[in-house]
């Protein structure tokens, strides 16, 4: 009894966070603007504020809304994450039933033909048995064997129950960044298109300046040059928009050939200006993946447990009462009542060094799991401030791509003027288109850039993934904010 009191299990002491020092060294980001003006207002980073909603509802699109969903119902790698959670529940039911006594009843009849010898002679005689009854078996948890492996089933359910969350929170982030993804391409493409407009005219104004004797044949090659150049340009932009296609249709559990969905726009998303960004404290208790990682610490820890409780007897009752007669209607007559109770225990002695090698293993994963754990923790601080930084910085690109672009807008525009009027050479105004076409490219992937950060931060910060329900089977998901499940 003082044995069984005790629990083999080692203690589980997850390691600290880093307390008040925050996610970054330095001052953390408050309050990031990517320059003046209207649509220009600063994302504003609320520490310390929960998550209301699902992440990429702060994105205030309905169609990508509409999407996500699509793919949380049809998406396969997460159907396969459902009947994973579901197999560990069945797992866990199966330990559970270690607790309680094993019943079995039987109800049979048997027809025989046998042979005696009586001296000389040999006689044949038939008869009948009929036989009926329960048999009762049941295994006192007396050193916690089948405790700590239901304890370990239990956190194997726990750790598929995260897993689901955290494959739900990466299609997620994967629909975001496939949306944001074409719209930065299509844009691209429709910025290229525009260009290539533009130079058309240039090299018709070029050619009639030409036959006009103005200006030499080499400005004419030199503007089909760019101009070929620019054109150049959309096969690989059309090739990444397919592959973007292709990505979201696979997703949301389709085949490429039947996704007609029209791509993104950039004005579709609205970049999110207030933020809440999750307290230090808070982040490990939200993130489904570093609850996965404490949940295997545990199972681990039951493992440790269970070799050691190996070591120790096993013991088992068995009982059985039930009736046996050579008549039918006799069966349930008292005299024919038959029964027995049995205690049986078995006491590992010698086993050629099985059990300490199996105590060896189990401590190994322990701590295995325990690495695995803090690494995980670090990682997911490490995307936060990776991502603060970002956004931070984002800011700052957009804003000088901006006035880059504008700048490169009205230099293009001035030399357009001055060479139709003769008061710049063709170099000049080459110079300006190339620096043109440059600089829009460049302010349409910073745009989309801060779009793609920003939805990095809020997937880690855990997504707000505990607003959302996943429906697994029988089993209704939705981890709360404190970082347990219901």
């Amino acid at each position: 009894m003082a044995v069984s009191a005790c629990s083999f299990e080692p203690p589980v002491h997850l390691p600290a966070g880093p307390g008040k020092s925050g996610y970054t060294a330095g001052k953390a980001p408050h309050k990031v603007s990517s320059g003046q003006g209207k649509q220009k207002a600063p994302q504003t980073l609320a520490y310390g504020q929960e998550m209301r909603t699902v992440w990429w509802r702060l994105f205030h699109s309905h169609r990508l809304d509409k999407l996500i969903h699509l793919a949380i119902q049809h998406n396969p790698t997460l159907n396969e994450a459902r009947a994973q959670l579901l197999k560990a529940q069945a797992v866990a039911s199966i330990d559970e039933s270690a607790f309680y006594p094993q019943l079995k009843a039987n109800l049979g009849a048997q027809r025989s033909r046998a042979a005696l010898q009586l001296g000389n002679n040999r006689l044949a005689y038939r008869y009948s048995l009929f036989t009926g009854g329960v048999d009762v078996s049941y295994y006192p948890d007396i050193f916690g064997v089948n405790r700590m492996v239901y304890n370990g089933g239990r956190a194997q359910v726990e750790y598929q129950r995260y897993q689901l969350q955290a494959a739900g929170l990466s299609l997620s982030g994967n629909v975001v960044a496939a949306a944001i993804g074409e719209a930065s391409v299509q844009a691209q493409i429709n910025a290229t298109k525009k260009i290539i407009r533009q130079e058309q005219q240039l090299l018709k104004l070029t050619q009639t300046q030409y036959q006009a004797g103005s200006v030499s044949q080499l400005n004419v090659v030199n503007q089909q040059a760019q101009l070929a150049s620019s054109i150049s340009r959309l096969p690989p932009l059309k090739q990444k928009l397919a592959v973007y296609r292709h990505e979201m249709a696979i997703l949301v559990g389709q085949f490429p050939s039947k996704w007609h969905e029209k791509p993104f726009k950039l004005n579709e998303l609205t970049l999110p200006k207030h933020i809440p960004v999750s307290l230090p404290s808070t982040l490990v208790k939200q993130r489904p993946d570093v609850q996965a990682a404490e949940r295997q610490i545990r199972y681990a820890a039951a493992l440790v447990g269970e070799s050691r409780a190996e070591f120790y007897p096993l013991v088992q009752l068995t009982g059985s009462f039930g009736y046996n007669n050579n008549v039918a209607h006799l069966l349930f007559n008292p005299v024919s009542e038959v029964w027995s109770l049995a205690a049986s225990l078995v006491q590992p002695i010698f086993e050629g060094g099985k059990l300490d090698a199996q105590e060896k293993e189990a401590k190994a994963v322990f701590e295995a799991d325990f690495s695995n754990y803090r690494a995980t923790v670090l990682g997911a601080f490490e995307q936060v401030a990776d991502s603060l930084r970002a956004m931070q910085n984002d800011a700052s690109a957009l804003s000088a791509q901006r006035q880059a672009f504008n700048a490169a807008h009205r230099a293009l525009q001035m030399s357009q003027y001055q060479y139709s009027t003769g008061q710049v050479d063709f170099l000049s105004l080459l110079a300006s288109e190339v620096q043109y076409d440059n600089a829009r490219i460049a302010y349409i992937k910073a745009k989309a850039q801060r779009y793609q950060d920003t939805a990095s931060l809020l997937i880690a910060l855990g997504g707000g993934w505990w607003h959302q329900p996943i429906k697994a089977g029988h089993v209704k998901l939705n981890a709360v904010a404190n970082g347990h499940a219901s």
